[in-house]
């Protein structure tokens, strides 16, 4: 299975902040055991290189690298193991980079313009981001109608209260989200809630 269609089977991908890697791997293990065996971490810390080497090296976790704002950190991602790279916009350079290395782009794009942008950089699926703020799942249903073929993975402002609003658009591949994967309880070292917290994410989705 590819990576696209890997992350459209799990249908919900957390988005990770990591301060410390050493909270990389008992994190995998909490969301492998909350049944969710993906993750995006952020490049917002100094940690996210070597967090990913980890969660990637357990070989039972699909990991990607979020916030990717240039090819060296696409570069960084991919050396450290990641298998998709995720920007908050659309950066040619960044897209380029991905395809050099073979691996998903998914950079974002919330208007018409965007899209065709990255529809001519040969990409089928962009993140929408910031989803909530950004017309939420009406808009992406909108600018599905005439961009047939591309796909969404929208985040930012998505919870339990309105996953089944992006959900139900058949354009969206996977939605992002955070709340099962609370920065300050990572910090804490609160590895059961959070996979008790990923376990009624994935009830959600099967509701």
């Amino acid at each position: 299975m590819d990576v696209l269609s890997a992350l459209s089977a799990s249908r919900l991908v957390p988005v990770v902040v990591l301060d410390d890697a050493a909270d990389a791997n008992p994190l995998a293990e909490a969301l492998v055991a909350g049944g969710l065996p993906v993750a995006e971490v952020t490049f917002r810390t100094a940690a996210a290189q070597d967090s990913i080497r980890a969660m990637a090296d357990r070989g039972d976790i699909l990991v990607g690298a979020g916030t990717v704002l240039t090819p060296d950190q696409v570069d960084q991602a991919v050396t450290a193991g990641a298998s998709y790279v995720v920007s908050p916009g659309l950066s040619r350079a960044v897209v380029e980079r991905c395809q050099e290395h073979g691996v998903l782009a998914l950079p974002g794009a919330v208007t018409a313009t965007e899209i065709q942008a990255a529809l001519e950089l040969g990409l089928t699926t962009v993140k929408f981001f910031p989803a909530g703020t950004s017309g939420g799942a009406p808009a992406i249903a909108a600018l599905a109608a005439p961009f047939g073929d591309l796909r969404f993975v929208p985040t930012g402002g998505i919870g339990p209260k309105n996953l089944h609003e992006y959900l139900a658009v058949p354009a969206v591949a996977a939605v992002g989200g955070s709340w099962m994967v609370p920065r300050a309880m990572v910090k804490a070292g609160d590895f059961a809630e959070i996979t008790r917290l990923t376990a009624q994410a994935v009830a959600l989705l099967q509701a």
